[in-house]
Formats: C-alpha cells, sequence, structure tokens
C-alpha cells in the first residue's frame, strides 16, 4: 500500500504490518457497565502524519486515508487478531473446490449509518465502479483479478462481462481469474468495501471529501473533518456489531511535527503516536514503548523518463552510495532494518518460510559502495553526459522526511560529488506530482496489502498504475504474469524468486531499509489491534479503562 505513498513517505508515522500484535489487551468485557472497569469516558485521541486524501474507498491509495475509511467501513470479512479473514458484513462463504469462485451470504442486520440497509448490490456496484476506466482507480488491479475485470478495466470489455454478481439482495457471488489464496483477506481491503449507489451518484465528484459526503458501514462514523487538522469519528449507532464496540469517540490530530505529538502525548492530549529517533531513548525503558515490526519497505524511485536516471549504472551508482546501515541507525534507530532487496523480511513464500530468507541479500551493497563512483562515471558516458544534471528529491514535508532527505543529499554529495536539491512538499502534493511522473528522484515507502511477495513485485509492470518510475521490461511482465497464473505454489515462488531478481539487476528502484514501527500507547488504552493490511490498526475492540 501506498505508505502515504500503497504508499508511504519516509514521513508517515504509521504504516502496513508484517504481523499482529496486541497491545495492553484488558477484558474481553463488551457489557459497558461500570463495574467492568470501563472508564465514563470513552474517548481516544491519537496522530495522524498527514491529510487523508480521500475517503472514497474506489479512489483511495494513502495510508492515512485507508486507515480513516478501515474504521468507519467494513467488507465482507474483517482482519482479526491472528491476521486472518473473519465475517464482517459476511456471515458466511463457500469457496469452490477450484478456488476461482465465492459465494458470500450477507447479514440481515448490515446497514448504513443512514439506517439503510446493505446489500449484495452495494458490493457489485463498488467495485466496479472501481474498475471503470472513467473512474480511474489507481487500486483498480485488484479488482481486475475477477474473471472479466482486467478487460473492462482496460476498455476492452464491458461491465456485464465483470463477474461479480449479486445473485439477491444478500447474496453475492464473484469468480476469479486465477486462484488468489490471499482472497479472503483481501476483501478486508477498503478498496473491496461497499458503496451505495445512490448516495455516490448524489455527491458526483464531492464523494469522499467531507464527512457529510460520505456514507459508513463500519464500527464508527466520521462526524467532523476539520481538514489539514483533525478527524473526528463517533460509534456508529447503525454499525450490526454496536454492541461490541465501547469507544463512543476517536480523535486523530494532524500533527506532523514528532515534538509537536510527543508534547501532546505528555500533556495528556494524545493517547499514541509513533515516535521517532531521538524519542526512542526517552520511550524505550517505559511500560507504554513497544516495536511493531511491518511488511513495508522504504526506497529510492527513480524517473526513468529522465535522461540520466534512464541509466542502469546511474541508478546503482545512487543507491550504493548510500551507507543504508547507517541511515536505520543514525535517522531511524527504531528497530528497522537495511533492505537486501524490494520484498520485505517476514513476506511469506507461501509454504511455510520466509521470501527473503530464500532469496537472500540480492544489493550486496557492502561490497558494492566501492563500485559507485566508477559506475556513475561510466553510465553519464553512456548516455553522453560529461556532468551529473541538475536534479531534485521530493519529499514530505514532515520532520522525519526533511531529516531523512538530507541524510540523503549529504550520502550523495560526500559519495559521489553531487549537489542533489531538497523539494520538500505536503504528502498529498507529492502524491499527484509522482502519479504525474513529475520528479526525478523520491523517497517513498510501500505497505503490504497482503502478505504474499505479489503485493511489491507487481507495481513494476508496464501497465501498473503504481509504476511512477517508468519501467518497462517485457520480460518482467512475463514473470509477473506467470506468478499470477501459476497454480503451483513452489512454482509460482520461483517466479516470483526471479522476478524479484531482475528488478534489482535493473536497479528499478534503490532499496534503503524495511521499517519497524516505535510507539508509545498510554497505559489505559486497551484492545489495541494492529493489523497485517489496511486499516493498519483497529479500534473496533479497543477501550478506555482505568483513565
Amino acid at each position: 500500500m501506498k505508505q502515504q505513498n500503497k504508499w508511504l513517505s519516509i514521513g508517515l508515522a504509521v504504516t502496513m504490518l508484517s504481523t499482529v500484535a496486541l497491545v495492553g489487551c484488558g477484558s474481553d468485557d463488551s457489557s459497558g457497565n461500570s463495574s467492568s472497569g470501563l472508564s465514563a469516558d470513552q474517548s481516544l485521541n491519537i496522530a495522524l502524519s498527514g491529510e487523508p486524501s480521500t475517503l472514497d474507498s474506489s479512489k483511495t491509495t494513502d495510508s492515512n486515508s485507508n486507515l480513516i475509511i478501515g474504521n468507519v467501513g467494513e467488507g465482507l470479512t474483517r482482519v482479526d487478531k491472528d491476521g486472518k479473514a473473519a465475517p464482517g458484513v459476511a456471515k458466511s462463504w463457500d469457496i469452490s473446490q477450484d478456488g476461482l469462485t465465492y459465494t458470500f451470504h450477507l447479514r440481515d442486520d448490515a446497514k448504513w449509518s443512514d439506517g439503510s440497509v446493505v446489500t449484495a448490490q452495494d458490493f457489485e456496484y463498488a467495485w466496479k465502479r472501481t474498475l471503470d476506466p472513467k473512474t480511474a482507480a489507481q487500486y483498480s488491479f485488484m479488482v481486475a483479478w475477477i474473471k472479466g475485470g482486467a478487460a473492462y478495466n482496460s476498455g476492452k470489455g464491458t461491465v456485464d462481462q465483470v463477474a461479480v454478481h449479486a445473485k439477491d439482495d444478500k447474496t453475492l457471488e464473484v469468480v476469479l481469474e486465477s486462484p488468489r489464496p490471499y482472497f479472503l483477506a483481501q476483501t478486508a481491503f477498503p478498496t473491496f468495501f461497499p458503496e451505495k449507489k445512490d448516495f455516490v451518484e448524489k455527491q458526483g465528484d464531492k464523494y469522499g471529501s467531507d464527512a457529510d459526503k460520505t456514507l459508513y458501514n463500519g464500527p464508527f462514523k466520521v462526524v467532523e473533518w476539520n481538514h489539514e487538522q483533525s478527524v473526528k469519528v463517533e460509534k456508529n449507532e447503525n454499525y450490526w456489531d454496536n454492541a461490541n464496540v465501547k469507544l463512543n469517540t476517536a480523535t486523530w490530530q494532524i500533527v506532523k511535527d514528532s515534538n509537536a505529538a510527543e508534547n501532546l502525548f505528555e500533556a495528556g492530549q494524545l493517547d499514541r503516536f509513533t515516535i521517532v529517533r531521538d524519542q526512542v531513548e526517552r520511550y524505550k525503558d517505559k511500560p507504554e514503548y513497544s516495536v511493531v515490526p511491518e511488511l513495508t519497505n522504504a526506497y529510492i524511485q527513480f524517473n526513468q523518463t529522465n535522461k540520466a536516471l534512464a541509466n542502469v549504472k546511474i541508478r546503482q551508482a545512487l543507491t550504493y552510495a548510500i551507507d543504508n546501515k547507517q541511515y536505520v541507525d543514525v535517522i531511524l534507530a527504531n528497530g528497522s532494518q537495511p533492505a537486501q532487496g524490494f520484498v520485505p523480511t517476514g513476506v511469506s513464500n507461501g509454504n511455510g518460510g520466509d521470501f527473503r530468507k530464500d532469496n537472500g541479500d540480492l544489493v550486496k551493497r557492502s561490497e558494492n559502495a566501492a563500485k559507485a563512483k566508477d559506475l556513475l562515471a561510466e553510465g553519464l558516458k553512456e548516455v553522453g553526459l560529461t556532468s551529473f544534471p541538475a536534479m531534485k528529491l521530493l519529499s514530505d514535508d514532515s520532520d522525519t522526511a526533511k531529516k531523512s532527505s538530507e541524510f540523503l543529499k549529504e550520502q550523495w554529495r560526500q559519495n559521489l560529488g553531487l549537489d542533489i536539491e531538497i523539494q520538500s512538499v505536503p504528502s498529498k502534493l507529492r502524491f499527484q506530482l509522482q502519479q504525474k511522473h513529475d520528479f526525478d528522484l523520491v523517497m517513498s515507502l510501500w505497505g503490504a496489502d497482503y502478505n504474499d511477495p505479489m503485493t511489491f513485485l507487481d507495481m513494476y509492470t508496464s501497465d501498473s498504475p503504481f509504476n511512477d518510475v517508468s519501467y518497462k521490461n517485457p520480460k518482467y511482465d512475463e514473470l509477473i504474469k506467470n506468478g499470477n497464473n501459476e497454480p503451483d505454489s513452489k512454482k509460482r515462488m520461483q517466479y516470483l524468486y526471479d522476478a524479484e531478481k531482475l528488478l534489482i539487476q535493473d536497479m528499478v528502484e534503490g532499496p534503503v531499509y524495511f521499517r519497524a514501527t516505535p510507539m508509545v500507547l498510554k497505559g489505559y488504552v486497551k484492545g489495541w489491534q494492529n493489523n497485517v493490511s489496511a486499516p493498519i490498526y483497529d479500534l473496533k475492540h479497543v477501550y478506555i479503562e482505568g483513565k
């Protein structure tokens, strides 16, 4: 998931997680009675690193938006505390023996925040709207796994050929192009949430742009959205499992400065925030502190429409010149690890093992760092340049992003003699510039949408909406295609091993680190659940006790 690229920037405070952890878990009593120990004030205050771009589940891409949408909406399934698919709007489902056909049976009491019933037609409409080329949804590629979806999305097929059908108000049938062992968990991802056609069409282009321009079918509903300042949600009285939601309100304050977040936490105005380098020492021995490992990679994107960056040796030079161990030690110091490839440690190989361990260290930075200057000189000669052209590093404007950019700038100055200009902008503008391919270099992060290497590797196919760097390699496309169509898990994984090797051989992006997130959480906050996919944490079972 762009974090805040699939997509997180270096400045994001939160992202997609590789494991599921319960922090401060307490009693399962959901009665809400004072005898249970629940505090009278069931309100939560938390930090958000930037403005959500939209609450439109068809168009969302960034982690901040997905975090809000994931807590105010609900798909056919939810991801439980163990990272597995659990019933959501669907109370049950049937799967055909060939793994292609899913039949979901919806709850009778699933409702929208306006009191109307959530139907199978709401899912069919939403998924087909996401696939509609006119919607221009970047995450449409996931829904395109449905039979006929890719053809419709590319303008080569019709909407009627998309194999998702409401057989009646409470039965949804879905046929996939090829087996996807992670599809059930994927239906918990915001892109697969329902949308009410009449409401969406009434709002038009304004849908998802404000609190009253969106309907909600999840545990909470947005009641205030003060843009660039805060987002407030309340318990959704029409949610089917309302009795098990204890929080009355949760407010995300948009705080880009980590010191400001710390001051708010210490003043009791924030109950949780993600800490950065200098704060780790102050909190690491306190009971509020924990480190959550993630399935998230951080990397430099090289825009290959740039003459210099179209050269693989120049991309290699810029990658090898970065001391990523020093980066994680100096800039982060939070449990993050230097990257050895594009797929992070902890991603499943589909057979009970770790993809990263299997495919090894593909970057080999320690032995390649000494070659960086020579590679730069050779690359410039190959493209007919006598010197490195003026270039900018696009970055978010958060304090961590600025520190990161300064570090990279200095590494390139020291190790290659280059002077790269830093372009710091708000995260929303950075997304727009990336999508328009209007950048030279940019630090990005990508968090897993599901626990499989494909969530990282299919970004760089020629037709991927997330291929911000304009990489095109028919051999790579073929490997990904074969990986998508191969039913044998071991053969499938070999295609993905080879795809990652080619990705690094071509140095399509420059791996920097695999992220972990240190956070502090007030002791009176119970039932906190971090997720393996969006939303990166789930507030449904959170409650306040002993405050």
